[in-house]
């Protein structure tokens, strides 16, 4: 006896709602990119600033690189972003994060989180972050940092400034290149707490309550290039204090901007020869970071523009440090005149000019040698004729 197995029949709402849960499954997998945010480079670069976002959105595909999430309003990531393995940069600044993201990934190169409302930076934060370049921690609420020892071993640029720091920040990572601490409260420098920054070149100390800073703060910085010291009470009349900042500064190489009791506002750089003449407003400023690296390695110009301080300039005559906060003049910043020369600039120095006089002088000297050899030519016939007549002279008086 054949038996007939009856395959149960499903109903048209059945059907409709498979179909329907397919569809969803099938466009959740192809919407790599949400709709609030755009994408680009296959979908790996995504960028959802300034959308009011207050929560991650979905849709993100696993292997993105660059995430900007920055001018939202982004209150708690822990553990959100751990499951981007190939996430390399993140602009989560310009929220409310009352701390830095936890289980951020470890493969990150640049974390930019200023404009937040972060007050401390744990250990824990960073511990892991071998591959961090770039760490960006800018107009916070921070009082305080703790770094692990021998962390963060590829980190070369930290910019802590607009904080609330009261000293600087010990045990940085050993591999900076740039320390930006502008715009806080600082007042101190801790005895070793720079000891261990060997290629530290660039430091930004403007801005601060600095009144003395000790010579041995600063003399283990070898590779330093580049340190502003300008809008801090500096205690001037407390010299015993100051001598100490004021030997270092005839001595170190660095270029120092906002030289502290002094008139000038450009001192240091020992290694270079004094000229005699003043300082060109371009050299107050370090080369931008797009400036290709030969063209940093070279000196200063000076006095190459009509924009320098000449000899007999008065020193009241300088311009006005008090608003230029990277080392531009605030009156030239102001008024909006590009401080760097620019390539249609025609620079006139001493040597110009000599060369200039030299070839002036080269074509006058052949016509003053012919005009010489017309006259006397021209006084040849005379000069015989008056041979004559006292010859003859000579031999009527015998």
């Amino acid at each position: 006896m054949k038996i007939i197995r009856r395959v149960p029949t499903m109903s048209p709402f059945t059907w409709t709602t498979g179909i329907l849960l397919l569809l969803l499954l099938d466009v959740r997998v192809l919407a790599v990119c949400p709709s609030m945010c755009s994408c680009s480079r296959g979908h790996r670069t995504v960028d959802c600033s300034g959308r009011g976002l207050t929560h991650l959105p979905d849709g993100l595909q696993h292997n993105i690189r660059e995430l900007n999430l920055s001018h939202n309003r982004l209150r708690d990531l822990d553990g959100r972003l751990s499951h981007f393995a190939h996430l390399r940069v993140l602009d989560i600044s310009h929220n409310q994060l009352a701390r830095l993201p936890g289980a951020l990934p470890r493969a990150l190169w640049d974390i930019r989180a200023a404009g937040n409302s972060l007050r401390q930076l744990h250990k824990n934060d960073t511990a892991y972050h071998w591959n961090l370049r770039a760490l960006d921690l800018s107009a916070n609420e921070l009082e305080r940092v703790v770094f692990i020892n021998n962390t963060l071993a590829s980190l070369s640029s930290l910019n802590l400034s607009h904080n609330k720091f009261w000293t600087v920040p010990t045990n940085m990572p050993y591999n900076l290149e740039m320390v930006d601490l502008s715009h806080n409260y600082l007042m101190q420098i801790l005895p070793g707490s720079l000891d261990r920054l060997p290629r530290l070149a660039r430091f930004y100390l403007h801005g601060n309550r600095f009144s003395a800073v000790g010579e041995q703060a600063l003399a283990q910085l070898a590779s330093l290039q580049l340190i502003t010291l300008y809008d801090n009470p500096w205690a001037c009349e407390d010299e015993e204090n100051m001598t100490d900042l004021q030997a270092w500064m005839e001595h170190t190489s660095a270029r120092v901007l906002g030289c502290p009791c002094s008139t000038r506002h450009i001192c240091g750089e020992a290694h270079l020869a004094s000229t005699g003449y003043g300082w060109h407003f371009a050299s107050y400023t370090e080369p931008p970071q797009s400036a290709d690296a030969r063209d940093a390695s070279r000196p200063p110009m000076q006095a190459i523009t009509s924009g320098h301080l000449s000899k007999s300039a008065p020193l009241d005559s300088a311009p006005d440090w008090s608003g230029g906060e990277r080392g531009i003049p605030a009156d030239r910043e102001a008024a909006g005149t590009p401080v760097p020369p620019t390539a249609t600039s025609r620079p006139i120095s001493t040597q110009t000019s000599t060369t200039v006089r030299t070839r002036s002088t080269k074509k006058t000297r052949p016509n003053d040698v012919r005009s010489t050899g017309q006259v006397l030519s021209a006084l040849e016939p005379h000069t015989f004729t008056a041979s004559i007549l006292l010859t003859a002279t000579m031999l009527s008086a015998f």
